[in-house]
């Protein structure tokens, strides 16, 4: 399921960045998922990763909200108890949060979100 929801996103990721090539260096991912060894995760956990945070983040205000953070799911996949305290506290200081399970969801919530730009 991980390597579905990986293949979606990197094609979200590539047509946003044709899309909208202006705000391409705004939409990032966040390296949260995958196999660490316990060097490197305890190196990044002290660097301040946190478990939880959304697949990719659009770090641009629009007339709502603040920021856009998009948690990418394939399928029937759900948000962990991690993922859904992250939306909370990212909605509670004004931020966007979607789940998207597949590339018209997401092209949607981005069209509509850059819309708000004014």
């Amino acid at each position: 399921m991980k390597h579905l929801e990986s293949d979606l996103q990197a094609a979200c990721v590539r047509w946003f960045r044709y899309q909208y090539p202006k705000y391409a260096k705004l939409l990032f991912s966040i390296p949260n998922g995958g196999y660490r060894n316990k060097v490197t995760a305890i190196a990044m956990k002290r660097e301040g990763q946190v478990s939880g945070v959304s697949d990719l983040i659009l770090l641009i205000p629009n007339s709502e909200y603040t920021a856009l953070c998009i948690e990418m799911k394939t399928g029937k996949g759900k948000q962990t108890d991690m993922q859904r305290e992250f939306q909370q506290a990212a909605e509670l200081f004004g931020n966007r949060y979607v789940v998207c399970r597949n590339f018209d969801e997401f092209k949607t919530e981005i069209d509509n979100y850059i819309n708000g730009i004014g």
